[in-house]
């Protein structure tokens, strides 16, 4: 049974889809709507019971039984039996509609699908509606779709999704306390120590938060977080050179300290490169390298910036500063 309250944004998105739905409709119309479905999640999740509503009131309307008992209450004698025809009829019509109700009641929700990826390894997967999936290394997600909606969780690491168009089903991303809502798009969701990171690459998103009354909408090349408290940053330009190469493989630095160049490089690799000296961390370092490969690093690390590498057993490499 459905338990849910009526809310205020309730009442708007009735006028909503009347609007939409007119025949003087216009464009205007339409954009202010995507900006009132921007306003809050309160508002998209008005929107979508409003279009579950419509669709089952849309099938119940179109339903033989129903007719049937129409045809057959407007058919009763009134006359003879004015005294229990309302009532009678008035049960034909509840049973026709609890059958209907029966017959159209959703579905259970569908079983959830897992995907992870080990230390090193990345995955590209392919949804039931189409949907591409990235994950990068060390990421766990589950994809939950049923009548209404498609659901994907991400329960850690970073996953890139290009999503497959479906009018009537919005596909949701949920990371910690962070939504992400699609309009048609190819985005990247990163969840790190409880914060969420969420960059658009093309189309559009509207990212909500838990604790956060605001929604941002990314334009493409745009990025923001949600740190672990559920509440939104400011947008900012997302680097769109170092977010189009993880997927290839490749990981760019841009004057990166070392010892944060080596926590993310030691996610694609057993092989851990470790700092004998934690001073040396504040080297700066940029270049393009490729996810995993250690020893390629190590090599530039020696020829370019006076290290010097020990190697301990096949797990571990240890950076020292050359003596000079």
């Amino acid at each position: 049974m459905n338990t849910r309250k009526w809310q205020p944004a309730d009442g708007e998105a009735e006028a909503w889809m009347a609007r939409l739905m007119a025949p003087d409709c216009t464009p205007a119309d339409r954009a202010a709507f995507e900006d009132w479905l921007a306003q809050s999640p309160q508002n998209i999740e008005a929107w979508l019971e409003m279009e579950r509503v419509t669709s089952l009131s849309a099938q119940m309307r179109s339903d033989e039984m129903l007719r049937a008992a129409t045809r057959a209450i407007r058919r009763s004698p009134v006359r003879p039996f004015h005294a229990w025809v309302p009532a009678a009829a008035a049960a034909v019509l509840v049973v026709a509609v609890a059958a209907i109700w029966w017959r159209y009641e959703p579905e259970p929700t569908a079983v959830p699908q897992h995907f992870a990826t080990a230390m090193g390894e990345q995955s590209e997967v392919t949804l039931a509606d189409g949907t591409v999936v990235l994950l990068d290394t060390g990421t766990q997600l589950t994809a939950t779709f049923d009548a209404r909606e498609r659901l994907v969780e991400l329960q850690r690491g970073r996953a890139q999704f290009i999503v497959g168009h479906d009018a009537q089903r919005p596909f949701l991303v949920k990371a910690g306390l962070s939504t992400v809502r699609d309009i048609g798009t190819t985005f990247q969701v990163a969840r790190d120590d409880g914060a969420v990171d969420v960059g658009l690459l093309e189309g559009r998103v509207d990212v909500s938060a838990k604790n956060d009354r605001t929604v941002a909408t990314l334009a493409p090349g745009e990025t923001v977080r949600v740190d672990a408290a559920g509440r939104i940053g400011q947008k900012a330009p997302l680097d769109l050179v170092s977010a189009r190469a993880w997927p290839q493989g490749d990981l760019v630095f841009k004057q990166r300290r070392l010892d944060e160049l080596l926590v993310e490089m030691n996610r694609y690799s057993k092989q851990q490169v470790r700092l004998a000296d934690p001073a040396l961390g504040g080297l700066t370092v940029s270049g393009v390298f490729h996810a995993g490969d250690q020893d390629a690093l190590v090599a530039v690390l020696e020829r370019g910036w006076s290290l010097r590498a020990e190697r301990r057993g096949s797990d571990e490499i240890v950076l020292h500063r050359r003596d000079r």
